[in-house]
């Protein structure tokens, strides 16, 4: 049987650090993934070539293909009939750079990994760095689904299909930053958070739910669609709200649902955080204690983020900030799981070349 556990993994810092690049690379690929959408790129590009796509339109010829596949799109016809080349290339250019950093972080991923297995430094982890590299494959087919989404019928992509591609990158970040941090031994001594044991992976997935509601919000183009804060329209809670039919329509096209939904989760994130963080100062020590008051901070920032979001209310910048703010409070989530699972193993604390060294 295949085993996902590093327990009897050697430290090996290089690896730590190769998986350390690739969580990074992943956290700018959900930024550029972002700017993507809120600049309505996303649909430029209406082929799927994980080959041959890497290179852009090499001449107008290319050029002229390339727009005049993106004209038969749903997007064109109802929202930039009448657009030009120039504006075409634009938009063009977010989904590819989109595109070719995924393939960039594949080529990151794929040459180290076979150096490290010739080496034998993935001793006792190569199973979860396969585990990985699935995850990116899938990460790039859903990728692709999500844009076949908004194709034809749709104006943009179904915020159902975009909150699995964010959910995909979101867990492949937490877990290249999870075994980026076992291969350093991390951490190196003992840690105690002061909360109780259930609380850093409760956070998680309070999180991680936020996250893809969030997701679907962004998706559905909802947003700004009410402008106001505490209320929602004015309201404690908005009239609209559940009032579709099937129930689950209102997750994917109700702005009332999603933005109650969404803010209501956000107040329950900062309040369990804040708790945690006093919890790890008044308690706490080590690495925990740290990581416990990190992500306080990180999530009250993260909270006057998504309020300034809301009343000032910016496509680009502010959105952006607030997505990689997400993605940051995430990562933070996952160190203080890491710092706060329990007893570091013995063996976590020799790496390859220490026990060589040991035996000599």
């Amino acid at each position: 049987m295949i085993s996902l556990s590093t327990r009897t993994a050697p430290r090996e810092p290089w690896v730590g650090v190769w998986l350390l690049v690739i969580a990074l690379l992943v956290l700018a690929m959900v930024l550029v993934g972002g700017a993507t959408r809120l600049t309505e790129s996303g649909l430029s590009i209406t082929e799927w070539k994980p080959i041959s796509g890497a290179l852009p339109p090499m001449n107008a010829a290319d050029w002229e293909r390339a727009f005049a596949q993106y004209r038969e799109t749903t997007q064109y016809q109802m929202l930039n009939r009448g657009m030009t080349l120039a504006e075409f290339q634009n938009i063009f250019w977010w989904e590819w750079s989109h595109r070719l950093l995924g393939r960039v972080i594949g080529l990151v991923f794929a040459l180290p990994l076979v150096v490290f297995w010739i080496q034998r430094r993935l001793r006792g982890r190569l199973a979860p760095v396969l585990v990985l590299f699935a995850l990116g494959g899938l990460q790039g087919f859903v990728g692709w689904l999500m844009v076949q989404s908004g194709l034809s019928g749709r104006t943009e992509v179904n915020p159902a299909w975009l909150a699995a591609h964010l959910a995909v990158a979101f867990t492949i970040m937490a877990f290249a930053l999870w075994l980026a941090l076992d291969a350093f031994g991390w951490p190196r001594t003992q840690s105690k958070l002061g909360a109780p044991r259930w609380a850093p992976a409760a956070l998680m997935a309070l999180i991680f739910v936020q996250v893809m509601l969030g997701a679907l919000l962004a998706g559905a183009r909802g947003g700004g669609a009410y402008p106001d804060w505490p209320t929602i329209g004015h309201e404690w809670i908005p009239s609209g709200a559940f009032s579709l039919e099937p129930f689950a329509r209102n997750f994917i096209d109700n702005h009332a649902t999603q933005q109650l939904m969404h803010r209501t989760t956000g107040y329950l994130v900062a309040l369990c955080v804040v708790a945690i963080a006093v919890l790890a100062l008044r308690r706490g020590s080590g690495a925990a204690r740290v990581a416990g008051i990190a992500v306080g901070v990180l999530a009250l920032s993260q909270a006057g983020l998504g309020i300034a979001t809301i009343l000032l209310f910016d496509p680009l910048a502010l959105a952006l900030a607030h997505q990689a703010g997400a993605a940051l409070l995430w990562g933070g989530a996952t160190v203080l799981l890491r710092s706060a699972s329990g007893n570091i193993q013995p063996h976590m604390q020799v790496s390859r070349n220490e026990a060589k060294n040991a035996v000599a």
